[in-house]
Order: C-alpha cells, then structure tokens, then sequence
C-alpha cells in the first residue's frame, strides 16, 4: 500500500491537479475583475480606442467582450471542477481502489463537463468573428479567430464516457467476486 502512495506517476498527476486548479483559480479571479471595469470603464475605453485607431473604432463591440468573458468565466469553473474529480480519481488509486463505484460516476461527470466546454466554444468562437470583423473594419486586420471544432476534446469526451462504463463494470465485477468469496 505504501508503494503506491509513493508512486511518482500518482504524485505528478495529484501536483498538476492541483497546480490547474490554481490557475483556474487566478484566471477566475481575473475575469471577475475584468467584467466590471470593462463595463464601468467603457467610456474611457472606448474613447482610447478612438484615439488610437480612429473614430470609427469608438463603437467597440462591448457587449460581445462581456460575453465572451461571461463565457470564458463559465468554462474555467467547470475546467476548475474537471480537475477536482480527477485529483479525487487519484486519490483512489492511490489508495489502491481505483473501481470504486464512485470514480465511474466521476468519470461520468468529467465527460459531461468536458462536452459543456466543447458546447461553450461555439458562441465564444462566434462573437469572436463578430469581432474580428470589428477589428477590420477599424483598419486591425492582423486580429484572426481561429475558429473550428476540437476534434481532440470530443474525442477526450467520447473517451471519458466509455472509461466511465469501463470503471462501472469493473466495480460490478468486483462486488461480484467479493459476493462469491
């Protein structure tokens, strides 16, 4: 049992959870500073925009900055949960449990908050055209939005689904053999 608390892979894999709800943290902190004076500075920011680049960019899109935040804001709290399911994932391997019935529902729940991530990008990357647009209009053409779907999170999110399942059965089987000894 000692070995596995020990387990380097187990101690990185605790430290990065920790490490990426600290800075889901910060970046949540941030946000939630930057919404308000985004709004109540608006006037100054826009007539900084003005000066800078022109009158025409005085209409800058503040709504969809907001939103984009609002957004942004949403995404790292859910991020922030993700990796308090996977820090407590660990936490049961490290105590050489990994088929607890509860690390499937975990599992369950970390697709489901990875798919709102997914489902997230799609206004954001929206309004960030609108945007871009924005920025061309204002003569700032070198502002691109790389906008497309992450193959790489719905394929995190299929697999989470069936490890899920995996864990599930693998907690079923266990019950089982421990009913027959």
């Amino acid at each position: 049992m000692t070995e596995k608390r020990t387990d380097p892979l187990l101690l990185a894999g605790k430290a990065i959870t920790i490490f990426m709800q600290g800075v889901t943290g910060l970046a949540a902190a941030a946000l939630l500073i930057a919404m308000p004076v985004l709004y109540f500075w608006r006037d100054d920011i826009s007539a900084e925009l003005a000066t800078e680049l022109g009158p025409q960019a005085g209409d800058f899109p503040l709504g969809s900055a907001l939103a984009v935040i609002a957004l942004a804001l949403i995404a790292v709290g859910i991020i922030f949960v993700f990796f308090g399911r996977l820090r407590r994932i660990i936490d049961t391997v490290g105590h050489g449990d990994p088929f607890a019935p509860e690390n499937a529902d975990r599992l369950n729940v970390m697709a489901w908050l990875l798919l709102a991530v997914q489902l997230i990008q799609v206004p954001i990357m929206g309004i960030g055209l609108m945007v871009a647009k924005w920025a061309d209009e204002v003569g700032h053409d070198d502002i691109t939005i790389d906008a497309g779907i992450d193959l790489t999170g719905i394929l995190m999110v299929i697999v989470l689904f069936i490890l899920a399942r995996v864990f599930k059965l693998g907690a079923r089987m266990r019950e089982d053999l421990e009913g027959t000894v």
